[in-house]
């Protein structure tokens, strides 16, 4: 439902954004390349996880028949087979094979004697305790036998699933390229980073805050920009972005007389403006280009541009990877301290979640609340808590999403 004049709600912008956002094509990719990728398909074991019976230990490979006799028993040692060795060598009665951790365990062998249990003998070994029998012998198929499921579809790609999926028999995956992302930051106001600033202009933290987001998403950055309040420059640097699968603006769509991303796709039927109820990130624009990119206007302000991506942008760069959820789940968290809230559209707030002994908590990452301005507040701010309109006031010791 739609709140206030002109105002859509945060639900509405987020399910056009969504309709909008397909699953990129489904690739072929090798293990090497896959970090961070989500997979397409559930992915079962084709090997046996351990390969073959091995050692667990280093020590001599025995049948545990020759030490019931009783003990010290004294073996000859008839093969040596070290990690990697592809020998079986037969046991007779009164024989043993030395043998190292990972070794495939000899066929006539039935437990392993720790090295320490021995006098470590080349020839012969003396075996001066039992360790009992079957000991320190790995099963084949103990971990995953094949046809085990190892990691379902939607996983990540991180660098535990990457190993199971190699020690399993895989060499590639079936994943999701990477969305390409390009951010171009406007505004005439804005310079490169560290230079001295003249009365009036202000680092350009946008396009860095941006890319850094996509990446931390999963998508690969083709392009980081920053264009002045020009619709000539900008209509040439986001032509230069049709390679993109998503291309993201900040500034230039609120109400300003200089506003170049309003003054490019105004009229036009590529792009929609909207006011989203929502503090801070009220302007927002949403639309496909003609050349094919998903194009989003997020506000100028750095905190602004921050909550946007989070609510908007990430959301439709889970779904064109496959990643679920798509969007996360609000948790329950204890208000530390007191902050003012909205009356009249949701607040967004940039929020210090801590999981104490007592339960989890949360607290605003700037002493000055949500201001769109306070960028540098965003250092402390590990998610955001979500205060519905109407409410005025947190109160410490308050329960809010």
């Amino acid at each position: 439902m739609s709140r206030g004049a002109g105002l859509i709600t945060v639900e509405e912008h987020r399910a056009r954004v969504l309709a909008a956002a397909a699953p990129l094509p489904v690739e072929s990719v090798p293990l090497a390349a896959a970090h961070g990728l989500c997979l397409a398909e559930p992915i079962a074991a084709r090997e046996p996880v351990p390969p073959w019976r091995n050692s667990a230990m280093d020590g001599y490979a025995v049948r545990h028949a020759d030490l019931a006799p009783g003990l010290p028993a004294e073996l000859r040692v008839v093969a040596d087979l070290p990690a990697g060795s592809g020998l079986d060598p037969a046991l007779g009665p009164g024989e043993a094979a030395r043998i190292m951790t990972g070794a495939p365990l000899p066929t006539d062998a039935d437990t392993v004697v720790p090295i320490e249990l021995t006098d470590r003998g080349t020839e012969t070994v003396r075996i001066e305790s039992d360790p009992g029998p079957g000991r320190h012998v790995r099963e084949a198929g103990e971990d995953k036998a094949p046809g085990d499921p190892v990691a379902p579809a939607g996983a990540v790609a991180t660098p535990e699933v990457i190993s199971a999926l190699a020690s399993t028999g895989h060499g590639a995956v079936p994943a999701r390229r990477r969305p390409r992302l390009a951010v171009i930051a406007t505004g005439s106001e804005l310079v490169e980073p560290g230079r001295p600033l003249e009365r009036g202009r202000i680092p350009d933290s946008n396009s860095l805050l941006v890319a850094g987001l996509a990446r931390e998403a999963g998508a690969e950055v083709a392009a980081a920009l920053r264009v002045g309040d020009d619709a000539g420059e900008l209509e040439r640097a986001v032509a230069g972005c049709a390679a993109a699968d998503l291309v993201v603006l900040t500034g230039g769509v609120s109400v300003g007389a200089h506003d170049p991303v309003k003054e490019l796709f105004s009229g036009g039927d590529e792009v929609r403006f909207d006011r989203v109820s929502m503090q801070p990130g009220k302007p927002q624009a949403f639309g496909r280009l003609a050349a094919g990119p998903l194009l989003f206007g997020l506000p100028g302000n750095p905190v602004s541009a921050w909550v946007s991506f989070h609510v908007f942008v990430e959301p439709a760069l889970r779904a064109m990877q496959g990643r679920s959820p798509v969007v996360p789940e609000p948790v329950p968290a204890v208000a530390r301290s007191p902050w003012r809230a909205r009356t009249e559209r949701d607040q967004y707030l940039p929020a210090v979640i801590a999981d104490l002994p007592e339960g989890r908590t949360v607290a605003p990452a700037a002493a000055g609340g949500s201001g769109s301005h306070l960028v540098a507040s965003l250092a402390g701010a590990n998610g955001y808590a979500i205060v519905p309109a109407g409410a005025g006031r947190v109160a410490a010791g308050d329960v809010v999403a």
